[in-house]
């Protein structure tokens, strides 16, 4: 019998899983590598490139991520808001007292596939600044 969370993927079924990370004193290239992989579902056997096989990635603790060197005010982050002249640019420093998760989406998100296929892949990925998540129902494993 096949569940909500089951996909029928060349005659198999397989269950999506879901992981918890905790991003404290985490280097950020280091851990969105570990979380990018699970979310394309290359640390499983049924791994194909063109199929989303990957788990659910829970991070918490995302505003206590390390960065190495002088990241912290020479990483720029900019985005474009359509308007004439309107070109924001954060550094990392500044990015991450506005928005805690934002430094650990971006750089997941740069990892993964760009089109449908990247787009349903993020939306697996599920970050909070604090310890605490509301997705213990789904009983997460701990990843390393």
């Amino acid at each position: 019998m096949l569940t909500k969370t089951t996909k029928v993927f060349g005659g198999l079924g397989f269950k999506r899983e879901w992981f918890v990370i905790d991003a404290k004193d985490r280097t950020l290239g280091r851990l969105a590598v570990r979380i990018a992989d699970v979310l394309q579902g290359k640390h499983k056997p049924t791994f194909t490139q063109n199929e989303d096989a990957g788990d659910f990635v829970v991070v918490i603790n995302a505003d206590k991520i390390r960065l190495t060197g002088k990241k912290w005010t020479d990483k720029l982050y900019r985005h474009y808001t359509g308007f004439p002249g309107g070109l924001k640019e954060y550094s990392a420093e500044k990015l991450l007292q506005r928005h805690p998760d934002q430094l650990v989406y971006l750089a997941v998100q740069g990892m993964l596939p760009k089109g449908p296929l990247g787009f349903k892949m993020i939306k697996k990925l599920k970050i909070y600044a604090a310890a605490e998540h509301p997705h213990v129902a789904q009983e997460p494993k701990v990843l390393e």
